[in-house]
């Protein structure tokens, strides 16, 4: 008989930090500096 391992599939969220992902120096520092400090998006 054959003996099957039990799968946990419930999903697993891991905590997040995006300003540490955004090295400076790359497009994508660029445009999170631009729209967080330099455009006024108030309208």
């Amino acid at each position: 008989m054959a003996r099957y391992k039990h799968i946990d599939t419930s999903p697993r969220f891991l905590a997040v930090d995006l300003l540490k992902q955004l090295l400076p120096g790359t497009f994508e520092h660029a445009l999170n500096q631009l729209l967080d400090h330099d455009f006024d998006l108030s309208d």
